[in-house]
């Protein structure tokens, strides 16, 4: 059976897209932590971070590196934070955010609330911090979708 994560890939379900490879794609939470709070995702589906091949592992260490680094360029938190937890969908997933302190880093402060607009936006000045670090042939055409 598919993830939703599966889903939001193949274009199932709709998802907010700054970064597409080979390997991971990133997209928007629609539950953020913290603004600009991302997901880099396995195209396979692994179910979890000790299932992953290490250079699946390689690749999401790395993109979540250059996700944080946009984010760093954003928003004026000390930490681009990753959490790997995996319990909410059964297919791996890197949480990088914002990080402000320890204490936020937790999924009781996930905002359900967030406007769509705001999360347009978010996603947006995610993918120009990318394409001004010298990503651009990552991230896809259109937020919506994958290329």
């Amino acid at each position: 059976m598919s993830t939703v994560f599966t889903k939001i890939i193949d274009g199932s379900i709709p998802g907010r897209f700054i970064w597409q490879d080979d390997v991971v794609v990133a997209f928007l939470t629609h539950a953020p932590i913290t603004d600009g709070h991302a997901l880099v995702v396995p195209r396979d589906e692994i179910a979890q971070f000790v299932d992953a091949p290490d250079e699946v592992l390689a690749r999401l260490s790395s993109v979540a590196k250059s996700v944080g680094l946009a984010q760093l360029s954003i928003w004026p938190a000390p930490r681009a934070a990753v959490l790997v937890a995996g319990f909410e969908v059964p297919h791996l997933h890197v949480h990088v955010l914002p990080a402000w302190d320890e204490s936020h880093l937790t999924f009781a402060h996930a905002r359900t609330d967030v406007p769509p607009e705001a999360l347009d936006a978010a996603g947006e000045r995610l993918r120009a911090a990318l394409r001004a670090q010298g990503h651009a042939a990552h991230v896809p055409r259109t937020m919506g979708a994958l290329d």
